[in-house]
């Protein structure tokens, strides 16, 4: 080839080549703007992006790796940390144990426990106290309370199981349960507003003392009897209630023991002309009324009231009356029953004309449609409440309050559970005897009991 064919080659190829350069430029323009463009459509905007906690790489050192660690046995794996259960007050996290909240905060509730519709909530564990005298009573369990006395009337302390022997039925029973701790008491205080009304107003100026004699744990309810029978307060603590009420009975008076008025202008057949009442043609016999005196009906209504106080206290009668009965719908043997089937003990105080030895022993003389007079020393000597305190002055009345209560408190109380060789019937009266293996000694406690009906 030619030197200027060559050149005409050359000059040829030139103007090709100065294109491509030329047209190439916008080229790779046009596909570096394509490329940023779909990099950033695939890039969330900063302002979108989560904060991310990757820790930055490592920056490669020359050191040695670490040393591999044994493997762990199976039983010397940790076990994970329990999660922490909820609060059920505030429904957070309960803090655990160990840390330094533990002594700011206190410790979560226990869960609300709610019971099924148509259950009954379970009855909660007895307290120590509530425990200290409550005891485990069977069906036919005995309990007697005995009051032992020397021969000058203070009581015998000291004594042990091994020194009463009980027969019952002319059986000696073996003795499961033996106390002499104090009881609290539930009272039946029964108040006679039937009797003179200087006795009345003697017995009215001793009620601070009988309410001193009731200690704080002890319950009292007080009834007035008479004509009818009336329950003035229900049981509560001894206290101000009582002792308002006691207050408001000395505004209370007793009947006129004096002879009958039978003439005169305050005589009941009126005006009376030369020994005849104007408008009759004879003279009228008169016969005064005799008062109704219902002290067994007040007795009855007191014992059906204590039968239904817990079996823990001890329940006494106390009356305070001249001893008289006429009138009453309950008789003396009915509620006997009620009181020896329920352990209830009678103590009373014998006022006025029952205070008077001589006196009383004519009134034991029953006369037909004149009533009792005799009546209380046979409950107290039943139940076990000890000899009838006869007092006349008010001093000798407000210290045999404190001598009743502390008695009926302190009593030694026995219990067993009857031994037979053939089942009676359980309506069957069953006597009783206490005796104590020291001499010269006075034991009262219930001559009997009626036993309650089975249970189903």
């Amino acid at each position: 080839m030619s030197k200027g064919t060559g050149i005409r080659q050359r000059s040829v190829w030139f103007p090709v080549v100065l294109g491509l350069v030329l047209l190439g430029a916008p080229l790779l323009t046009w596909a570096q703007s394509s490329s940023n463009q779909s990099s950033n459509s695939q890039t969330p905007p900063q302002t979108q992006q989560q904060p991310q906690n990757i820790p930055d790489a490592p920056t490669p050192q020359a050191t040695p790796p670490p040393p591999e660690r044994p493997p762990i046995a199976q039983s010397e794996e940790k076990p994970k940390p329990a999660k922490a259960p909820l609060n059920p007050w505030t429904n957070t996290p309960a803090t655990p144990a160990g840390s330094s909240e533990d002594e700011t905060q206190p410790p979560p509730m226990p869960p609300i426990k709610t019971v099924p519709p148509g259950t009954s909530v379970p009855r909660q564990q007895p307290t120590s106290q509530q425990q200290l005298y409550t005891l485990v009573v069977h069906t036919n369990f005995v309990q007697i309370p005995v009051t032992v006395k020397d021969q000058d009337g203070r009581m015998v302390d000291g004594l042990l199981p091994k020194d009463f022997t009980v027969m019952e039925n002319g059986t000696q029973q073996k003795l499961t349960f033996f106390s002499s701790d104090p009881f609290a008491l539930s009272v039946a205080l029964v108040l006679d507003l039937g009797m003179s009304d200087s006795a009345l107003q003697k017995v009215n100026q001793t009620f601070p003392a009988l309410v001193g004699a009731f200690a704080p744990y002890d319950e009292v309810s007080l009834y007035t009897y008479s004509t009818t029978v009336s329950q003035a307060s229900d049981f509560a603590a001894a206290g101000r209630t009582l002792t308002e009420l006691l207050d408001q009975m000395k505004t209370v008076h007793g009947y006129n023991n004096g002879p009958a008025v039978l003439s005169g202008p305050l005589a009941p057949n009126g005006p009376i002309v030369n020994g005849i009442p104007v408008g009759s043609p004879t003279q009228p016999v008169y016969t005064p009324a005799k008062q109704a005196h219902v002290l067994n009906d007040a007795i009855l209504q007191a014992a059906l009231d204590l039968s239904k106080r817990e079996r823990t206290r001890r329940k006494i009668i106390f009356i305070i009356s001249d001893g008289k009965e006429y009138g009453s719908k309950a008789s003396y043997r009915d509620v006997l029953r009620v009181l020896l089937s329920n352990e209830i003990q009678v103590k009373a105080i014998a006022v006025e004309s029952a205070a008077l030895p001589v006196y009383g022993r004519i009134e034991r003389f029953h006369l037909p449609h004149e009533g009792y007079s005799d009546i209380l020393p046979k409950y107290a000597s039943a139940t076990g409440g000890a000899p009838v305190y006869t007092e006349l002055s008010r001093s000798a009345i407000e210290d045999t309050y404190a001598q009743a209560m502390g008695e009926a408190r302190n009593q030694y109380t026995l219990g067993y559970t009857p031994r037979r060789g053939e089942k009676p019937s359980t309506s069957a009266y069953r006597s009783i005897e206490v005796l104590v293996d020291r001499p010269d000694l006075k034991i009262y406690a219930k001559d009997g009991y009626y036993p309650l009906p089975a249970a189903r």
